[in-house]
């Protein structure tokens, strides 16, 4: 019997010896992967952004983990992040290829597209497109504040109570998001309105959760008809409701004078059609779709971490409605321009943002070749995870990093100054596309509620709570909001 059990043990030592995992050779440093799990088993899956801190501690500012045999390097700092993804942006500007979510999304659109011609080719375009259709400029911002009514008019019915805002702010995202890439808005009970928002919010808690870990770290299973599966089937169904889109716009359409996106893209579709391009319909859909996630999710959260702290810091909150008062006065609304006059609530936004951490582990990035970093060797194809939260709260980048302090973004003299490691929407070749429109977004979004309300953090709601819900996005707690009018001159006429 000894011996039996002496050579099952033989037996296993020699499989764990043929699966062990080798850090290849100067690969950065991390804590030993263990056979066929890697580092998985020594990580809170729920909320692994402690340990990732604990390990950066440990290790330095560049260290690796294992999901499985796969290897993912995170970048910890301002100076590290800086170095790969602006000064040597093409070798860290690839996406990897072999996860559920680049699978999602069928190697289509721009988001999540590797590093080539076809990303390039779509990543110029949108830049373009945007600009072309007013970002930054009066018809993007009427298209906002005219969304932005919609949700004053819901708000002036609820005056005097509580509501909860989770899905008002999700649907204001997704109106203007929709605005840009439809040419209309959805009203916030229609079927299609709900429905998106429904099938992205299923996606994105199967990707924040353990079946997207063991769909990329267990390709066998794969498969299986697991819960992974739902995640896939609601890709479909959004693409086949983009689909039905496009071809509503294509039996409305006059060539050569576009509407929205939709219609910009199928003009250059039309003018590139004989020469090899990487454009095509099948891209348009998951471009949509892409732009529509990115847009929509990010945006709603912001918000809604910003009136958590509007109701739980009411002197920050006076102290904005007072500049926005006198900046304002005798004007309808505000103007994206006049931000520039409005220097302590401009902090309050990007306080906001910062605390927020919406995409703290941005959008992961895959080298193209192999390099160096840091003195470190980072072979082609490893997956590399900028940590945007350890620079969002970095200890000498921020003079208050660890509250909530619009401080941060003020100079002596009280003036707005931005830090440079102020990269919420990362940094490099592949920032967000959307950044300048969810600037836009949220300040006119902001300064219209506050110039018209106050919102106070209801007397039987008990201890307001900060800590996010962890995901690919976080967002704040379920939380309810109590709404009072505000009598300023403005709200009377």
């Amino acid at each position: 019997m000894l011996g039996f059990l002496f050579l099952i043990w033989t037996c296993i030592f020699f499989v764990f010896l043929l699966v062990r995992i080798k850090r290849p050779k100067n690969f950065p440093p991390g804590p030993p992967p263990l056979p066929l799990f890697g580092n998985l088993l020594q990580m809170d899956m729920a909320d692994p952004l402690k340990d990732f801190e604990k390990f950066a501690e440990k290790y330095g500012n560049i260290f690796s983990l294992y999901t499985g045999s796969k290897p993912y390097v995170f970048l910890n700092s301002f100076k590290v992040i800086k170095e790969a993804l602006v000064t040597k942006a093409q070798d860290f500007s690839g996406r990897p290829q072999d996860c559920m979510v680049s699978h999602l999304s069928e190697n289509k659109g721009v988001i999540l597209v590797d590093y080539g011609r076809g990303w390039k080719d779509h990543r110029r375009f949108a830049l373009m497109t945007l600009r072309n259709f007013g970002l930054g400029k009066e018809s993007m911002e009427e298209r906002i504040l005219e969304e932005i009514s919609h949700l004053v008019a819901d708000l002036d019915k609820n005056a005097g109570g509580t509501i909860n805002p989770q899905n008002m702010f999700h649907n204001v995202a997704s109106n203007v998001i929709s605005l840009v890439l439809f040419g209309s808005r959805f009203d916030y009970k229609t079927e299609i309105l709900q429905h998106y928002v429904q099938y992205i919010t299923e996606i994105s808690k199967i990707l924040n959760g353990p079946w997207n870990l063991i769909y990329d770290t267990l390709p066998l299973l794969r498969i299986l008809p697991l819960p992974f599966k739902k995640a896939f089937d609601n890709a479909k169904k959004l693409k086949n409701m983009n689909a039905i889109l496009i071809n509503e716009h294509k039996s409305t359409r006059v060539p050569g004078k576009p509407r929205d996106f939709i219609d910009c893209y199928l003009d250059e579709l039309e003018k590139r059609k004989n020469d090899g391009s990487t454009f095509s319909e099948d891209q348009l859909i998951m471009y949509i779709l892409d732009l529509h996630f990115a847009g929509t999710d990010t945006t709603s959260n912001t918000l809604l971490t910003a009136f958590l702290y509007l109701m739980t810091h009411t002197e920050v909150q006076a102290k904005c409605q007072k500049e926005i008062d006198e900046v304002l006065e005798g004007k309808d609304h505000a103007s994206y321009e006049e931000r520039h006059n409005m220097p302590y609530t401009l902090a309050v936004i990007h306080e906001v943002q910062r605390v927020a951490n919406t995409v703290p582990l941005s959008v992961f990035h895959c080298t193209t070749k192999d390099t160096e970093l840091m003195g470190y060797s980072i072979p082609k194809g490893t997956l590399i995870i900028p940590n945007l939260t350890t620079v969002l709260k970095e200890e000498g980048q921020w003079k208050f990093p660890h509250e909530f302090n619009p401080d941060n973004f003020l100079n002596e003299q009280g003036q707005f100054e931005k830090p440079e490691a102020f990269i919420p929407f990362s940094t490099g070749p592949r920032v967000c596309l959307g950044e300048g429109l969810a600037r836009m977004e949220l300040f006119l979004v902001f300064v219209t509620l506050l110039r018209r309300f106050q919102f106070l953090w209801p007397d039987d709601a008990g201890e307001p709570d900060f800590t996010p819900v962890y995901g690919i996005t976080m967002t704040p707690k379920p939380y309810r909001m109590h709404i009072r009018r505000r009598e300023t001159d403005n709200n009377k006429s």
